[in-house]
Formats: C-alpha cells, sequence, structure tokens
C-alpha cells in the first residue's frame, strides 16, 4: 500500500512539473519590477512631486473688523467702526528655491529605488542559479540511481547462482534508498528557492514553474575596474550624486532667506458722529540681513558645507570598497574556473575509470560489489561536488554584477 502511495505521489508531481510554465531568467528579471516595495518607491516619488506642486503658495490674507479708537464714556464725536486686510508676499526667489528643493526629493527617490531594484535582480539571480544547480543534482542522482538500479539486479541474478553475498545486496540496497533522502532534500531546496523567486515576482507563492538550466559563465575576471564607469553605473553613487545636489539646493533655499519678503496693509474707517471717514494704506518689508536674523541661515549655510563634504568622502570611500571587492571576485571567479577545469580533466575522468575498472572486474568475477559500489558512489559525491563548485561561480557572477551594477 505504502509503495503505491510513493507512486501516486511522484505521478502527481510529474504531472504538476508538466502543465507548469517555463520561465526564463530573463522572465524572471522582468517580473522582479512588480515587488510592492518598488512600487512604494513610485508612490513615495510622486507623493514628493505632488507636494512640490504647492511649493510657490503665500500665506493667506488676513481680514479684521472692529471699534476703532472708540472712547469708553459715549461721545458722539469719538471713534470709529474699521475694516482692515493684510497681505504678506514672500520673496519669488523663496519659493522658486523652496519648489526646486522640494522636486530634487523625488530623485533622489528614483535613485532610491533603482537602488533597491538591482539588490532585488541580484537575490533573483542567485536563487536562480541555485534551483538551476539543484536540477542539475536531481539529474545526477537519476543517473545514480539508474546505476545502482542495475547493479542490484545483477547481483540478485548473482545471489541466484551464489556468486554474490547477501549482506553485499543489503548494501546496495542500502546506497538506492539513501538517494530517496538525498532527492527528498533536493525536492525540499527546490521548493524553497520557488517560493523566494514567486515572493520576487509578487506571484502566488505555491506556483510551480520551470527553469531554463542553460547559462552562461561570464569571463569578469578578465576586466580591469575603471572609477569613471562604475561611478556612472551604481545606483548608490548616483544616490549620492542626487544627495550632493539636493544639499545644493538646500543651500540655495537656505541663501533665498537673505531676500525681503513685502506686505501690504488696507484699512477703512468709518467714523461716528459725522467725523470724516479715514483709511490706513501701508507697506512693509522685512530686513532679513540684520545680524540677529542672518545667524540662523549663515549656520545653515556652514552645516551644509560639511554635509556636502561628507557625501562626498562617503562617496569616495564606496568606490575604494566596490574596487577592492571587485578584485577580490575576480581572483576568487578565477580560482573557481581552475577547480572546475581540474574537476573536469582530471578529478571526475580518473573516478570515472577507476568505477570501470571496479566493473570490469566484477563481470569478470574477480572483483566485489562493495568496490563497484564505492566507485559508483565517490563518482557521484565529486560529481556533486563539482557542481557546488558550479554553484559558487554562478553566485560569484551575481555579486559581480550586483557590485558592478551590470544587469
Amino acid at each position: 500500500m505504502k509503495k503505491y502511495q510513493i507512486i501516486l505521489t511522484a505521478m502527481l508531481c510529474v504531472g504538476s512539473f508538466a502543465k507548469a510554465q517555463r520561465l526564463p531568467l530573463d522572465s524572471v528579471l522582468a517580473r522582479v519590477g512588480a515587488n510592492p516595495a518598488l512600487m512604494a518607491y513610485d508612490a513615495k516619488a510622486s507623493a514628493q512631486d505632488a507636494y512640490a506642486t504647492g511649493a510657490k503658495s503665500i500665506d493667506a490674507p488676513k481680514v479684521s473688523a472692529g471699534q476703532y479708537q472708540v472712547p469708553y464714556q459715549l461721545s458722539p464725536n469719538g471713534g470709529a467702526f474699521m475694516i482692515q486686510a493684510e497681505q504678506m508676499f514672500i520673496n519669488s526667489a523663496k519659493l522658486k528655491a523652496k519648489e526646486d528643493y522640494m522636486r530634487g526629493l523625488s530623485k533622489v527617490t528614483a535613485t532610491d529605488k533603482s537602488y533597491l531594484k538591482n539588490q532585488l535582480i541580484a537575490q533573483a539571480k542567485q536563487y536562480y542559479y541555485e534551483r538551476v544547480v539543484l536540477e542539475k543534482k536531481l539529474a545526477l542522482l537519476q543517473h545514480t540511481q539508474e546505476l545502482l538500479e542495475y547493479m542490484l539486479k545483477d547481483a540478485n541474478i548473482r545471489l541466484t547462482y551464489g556468486k554474490e553475498k547477501l549482506p553485499n545486496i543489503y548494501k546496495a540496497k542500502a546506497e538506492l534508498y539513501q538517494l530517496d533522502n538525498t532527492r527528498e532534500q533536493l525536492n525540499n531546496e527546490i521548493s524553497q528557492k520557488n517560493i523566494m523567486l514567486n515572493t520576487l515576482m509578487n506571484r502566488e507563492k505555491q506556483a510551480v514553474f520551470l527553469v531554463d538550466t542553460i547559462y552562461v559563465v561570464k569571463e569578469y575576471e578578465t576586466v580591469i575596474s575603471d572609477t569613471a564607469a562604475l561611478s556612472n553605473a551604481r545606483s548608490d553613487i548616483k544616490g549620492i550624486n542626487r544627495n550632493i545636489d539636493l544639499q545644493q539646493l538646500n543651500a540655495q533655499m537656505e541663501y533665498a532667506k537673505r531676500k525681503p519678503d513685502f506686505g501690504i496693509q488696507a484699512g477703512h474707517m468709518q467714523s461716528y458722529g459725522g467725523m470724516a471717514n479715514q483709511y490706513v494704506l501701508m507697506g512693509s518689508v522685512t530686513i532679513p540681513i540684520v545680524p540677529w536674523a542672518s545667524k540662523e541661515y549663515k549656520a545653515n549655510l556652514k552645516g551644509i558645507r560639511f554635509e556636502v563634504e561628507e557625501l562626498q568622502q562617503k562617496k569616495l570611500d564606496i568606490l575604494n570598497q566596490a574596487k577592492g571587492q571587485l578584485a577580490g571576485m575576480r581572483a576568487d571567479m578565477s580560482s573557481k574556473k581552475r577547480q572546475l577545469k581540474n574537476y573536469d580533466q582530471n578529478i571526475i575522468p580518473a573516478l570515472q575509470n577507476g568505477y570501470k575498472t571496479a566493473l570490469l572486474a566484477y563481470d569478470q568475477n574477480t572483483g566485489d560489489l562493495p568496490s563497484v559500489l564505492d566507485g559508483i558512489k565517490s563518482l557521484q559525491l565529486i560529481r556533486m561536488e563539482a557542481l557546488d563548485r558550479l554553484q559558487e561561480l554562478l553566485i560569484l557572477q551575481v555579486a559581480y554584477e550586483r557590485e558592478n551594477e551590470s544587469n
């Protein structure tokens, strides 16, 4: 009964994968743009642009009315009823500087979005390549299973003629059953990568899809990092440049505080007791250059200069760190490629020859089954190790593209 349940489960899994959509890497990366975190930056930038449209507004006028210079003791000739209106006009240079500063905020948000998108794309690439390697491991496992099943079938035939020992049969079965645990672990890891990729693409988390197992190994180790190109490519450097621009706009806004604002005041007095009516018409101007008023914006301008200097030094530090990391990654990629070449040209062929030799001796009744099983197991393990090195190389390649933003 249990055997039939396992077969039924396997058939259902195969059926679901047969109906699954195949998503190449480019399609996955294109769908990352629908991630809610990126959409939030779009909404934030739109909000900042909307706020900027009201930057040039001025204060509302003030209207007042009431008794004016009316004596406490009743008198037919004292006081008046007054209506008055006041309006302050903020200097247009201040309003323009404020608008420019507020519009600069959305440009900083746009670079923040680009930085996050680069990080999400790198995550998607890493999960995708890990899934590709897991598929290759599953294929390798299937090949090993076919070898073990063949050896077990041959050994059972030999057992009937007394040419094989029962403990060797059990050893072969144990090796075969062990593959089930390994396959279960690989399938679990594939499911985890699927969930992670679906999360990045903002899709149904349990949705099953197939990957394209074709990959490209790039020759990044021959590239020389160029500071200017790196500065133009990296979104975090662009973000710092946008912040420097924003601080310059902030400085212009502070410098505009030196300019005066203007106001006008008009009033009409309806006198009591037949006295002549009167009016008030006055203009006003602020004097922001006096020492007790100018102290604040002068201090702010000085602080802004230091903040710009901090951003410049931070940019230099990021570029220095990035060049060091890229150089280290190139050296690491070169080492991983040499290891893979050694696996392909030396280690795996040597173990294949060892397995073939043990199998030939077993066929000629001069060898034993455990030697063949050890050869199969050693070959599988070393091929798994080679796939691990391949995964490390692909992840290094993703990290290099993330640092260099060469997506």
